[in-house]
């Protein structure tokens, strides 16, 4: 009877290892279900970088990557913006994280890649990083920023500046939007670290 009991034990304490590990299963896909829901995943993309070169998505995956959108006759917000860039660039390079930074011109038809080339190297000595990038009409780059970045880009007839978003996008190295920061904020620098770290080590 003894024998018998501990055989029961031990099939019993079987069955609950599995039952555990089932419902762990369950609760891992999904919270990673949720993770997806709750975060807008950037489609494939391939544009024209400054270099004339082609850049997108696949050179990405595997990296994560800060996206921005900017253009050069920009009068306002595009200056420091880009110093701010530059600022994160050297910033990432001192904490030793690998991170990329992908930035849309949102003025297509005059922001060439000869023009961006030349924008960008006002602001940093080093491009292997960093990708401005156009190669799209106007009005794909406004339904790029709507569709998939959720902000609005808009260029009036009437005007050589173009509308579009300050902030900072972090996209992990699948492709998922994580947050986004604004560089005016004093503590962005801050926050954008620390979510980096954060996500980099789950």
């Amino acid at each position: 009877m003894l024998k018998h009991g501990r055989s029961g034990l031990n099939l019993l304490y079987k069955r609950n290892i599995i039952y555990v590990f089932v419902i762990c299963l369950f609760v891992l896909t999904s919270c990673n279900s949720a993770y997806e829901q709750e975060n807008n995943k950037v489609n494939s993309f391939s544009f024209i970088d400054q270099n004339n070169q082609p850049f997108g998505t696949d050179k990405l995956l595997g990296s994560f990557w800060i996206a921005s959108f900017i253009f050069t006759n920009c009068e306002t917000v595009c200056p420091p913006m880009m110093f701010e860039i530059a600022t994160l660039q050297k910033k990432f390079a001192e904490e030793d994280i690998h991170v990329e930074f992908v930035s849309f011109t949102v003025d297509p038809t005059v922001d060439t890649p000869e023009t961006l080339k030349s924008y960008i190297q006002q602001f940093t000595d080093d491009e292997a990083n960093w990708h401005v990038l156009t190669g799209f009409s106007q009005e794909e780059i406004e339904i790029f920023a709507r569709e998939q970045f959720e902000t609005i880009v808009q260029k009036p007839k009437t005007s050589t500046q173009v509308i579009h978003s300050t902030d900072f996008y972090l996209v992990d190295d699948q492709g998922y939007i994580l947050n986004e920061y604004n560089y005016i904020d004093e503590s962005y620098v801050e926050e954008l670290l620390k979510d980096i770290k954060k996500y980099k080590n789950k």
